[in-house]
């Protein structure tokens, strides 16, 4: 049985989507940037949209009884190669012990607030293996 998790964004109704799908032990958690959905607003530091992205993440994941150290893979999209320090320095924090399969792409995002978007997969109980 599949389970639709939503994070209460209005871009998850307006575009379609889920902030993320649980099927069987299975979590794929979308593309996630830096909004603090309790304001509705975007923090200009990178940093901080990146903490938010995966503060969203992590409770996604907490809803489909999963956590961060279930991540198997991740995937960043990052606008500016000026950010990498300060992004990898929060995803090293994050990371650095569960270290999940990993891609980074420079591209452009929908708005241009966004610094930052990370999409993850996750199994439920991998980080007890």
């Amino acid at each position: 049985m599949v389970k639709r998790i939503s994070s209460g964004s209005p871009f998850e109704t307006r575009i379609g989507y889920s902030r993320a799908v649980v099927d069987r032990d299975m979590v794929y958690v979308s593309g996630t940037t830096g909004y603090d959905y309790a304001k509705m607003e975007m923090p200009d530091d990178v940093a901080a949209q990146t903490r938010n992205a995966l503060g969203t993440i992590e409770k996604a994941l907490k809803e489909a009884g999963s956590g961060l150290q279930d991540v198997l893979r991740v995937r960043y999209y990052l606008v500016d190669m000026a950010d990498y320090d300060a992004v990898v320095d929060v995803l090293g924090a994050t990371f650095s012990e569960i270290r999940p399969a990993a891609t980074m792409v420079v591209c452009g995002l929908t708005t241009p607030e966004m610094k930052i978007e990370i999409e993850v997969t996750a199994r439920v109980g991998a980080g007890s293996s």
